[in-house]
């Protein structure tokens, strides 16, 4: 796998082209006037800069398949609202401070502000696939409905797993709970589910909608390696969240989890004491000695080199599913160049 200086140029148009055309028409159809603190906000976090990977998932697996951008778009602004609803949400859950360059939405407008705009963001989704049922039929609306809720029981449950780590203090943990807990917090909804609904307004079968599962689970893994060592090493102008925040908010990731592993007796004293406390408890030189320490037992890097295999093995995974012709198109060759792009990104 090797992503040369045209197939990341040819990447980045796409992402670009796709997030506009999904962006659009999204902020398009927010409602306008009603409450204060309601529409406005809801176009908040969309309006910020952001990857748009999602949506461009969803486009490229509906042309590649077979469909037109105007036939997955309508999915592709569905995965977008429910994306920004989770970034609301989560943002409150994780108490984070910065997202996409800016200040969180609870950390400006309060929790209540946010906690509601995060749920209009929802039923916006909602609507937007109950208006599949016109446009494409009973059929096709009805499983992608059916992939909606399989995705958000995944989505919720990882997040579940996640905080409940967080709560529990649990420090006993090896990187094969870290890939269950991403599999289903984030490769799910971040990849998994954007190429099934392409997939499935592209071609209305139910049968194909799992081709790309397998590419999609190690591509989301490996964006979540990468997001984690960026929240590490990340320069924040183009990372645009807090650095050191998974640090601040108790993250178990694959590159604590290989800390706590390979670190000296004192060393993991001194990390679950610091776990066991709250973020508003922990201190600013806590937090950089631990951020050290994890520098010194090259545990980003090593974390790194597990996001190239599964890039690696999301490249191969792709390649298969999608066959030589497809894999020559623009579309599939924006999905084989993604795998490289997302552990390279930096931001």
């Amino acid at each position: 796998m090797s992503t040369t200086g045209v197939a990341r140029d040819h990447v980045t148009h796409l992402l670009e082209r796709y997030r506009a055309l999904a962006i659009d028409a999204l902020l398009a159809d927010v409602p306008s006037g009603g409450p204060h603190y309601l529409y406005d906000l809801v176009s908040e976090y969309p309006r910020r800069w952001g990857k748009g990977l999602r949506a461009a998932l969803c486009l490229a697996a509906c042309r590649a398949f077979g469909g037109t951008p105007s036939v997955g778009l309508n999915a592709a602004v569905t995965v977008e609202l429910f994306h920004n609803a989770f970034l609301i949400h989560d943002d409150i859950q994780d108490e984070s401070e910065q997202r996409r360059g800016a200040q969180t939405l609870h950390g400006e407008y309060g929790v209540g502000v946010a906690l509601n705009v995060g749920n209009m963001t929802n039923l916006l989704a909602l609507q937007r696939l109950a208006a599949n049922r016109r446009a494409l039929g009973s059929g096709i609306a009805w499983r992608l409905f059916d992939e909606t809720q399989l995705m958000l029981r995944h989505s919720l449950e990882g997040q579940a797993i996640e905080v409940g780590w967080i709560r529990d203090n649990v420090c006993d943990l090896d990187a094969d709970d870290y890939f269950r807990m991403c599999l289903k917090k984030t490769s799910w909804y971040t990849c998994i589910y954007p190429c099934r609904t392409g997939i499935i307004v592209a071609t209305g079968q139910h049968d194909a909608v799992d081709v790309l599962d397998r590419y999609g689970w190690y591509l989301g893994a490996a964006f979540q390696i990468q997001d984690d060592a960026l929240n590490l090493v990340g320069d924040f102008a183009r990372y645009g969240k807090e650095i050191a925040g998974d640090l601040w908010e108790g993250k178990r990731t694959l590159i604590l989890i290989d800390f706590l592993r390979r670190c000296t007796a004192d060393e993991r004293d001194r990390t679950v004491a610091f776990l066991s406390r709250s973020r508003a408890q922990r201190t600013a030189a806590e937090v950089r000695w631990l951020h050290g320490r994890l520098l010194a037992y090259d545990c980003v890097e090593s974390a790194r080199r597990s996001a190239r295999e599964l890039a690696a093995a999301a490249w191969r995974e792709g390649q298969q599913a999608l066959g030589p012709a497809a894999a020559e198109t623009e579309d599939g060759r924006f999905l084989l160049g993604l795998p490289e792009y997302v552990v390279e990104r930096s931001r």
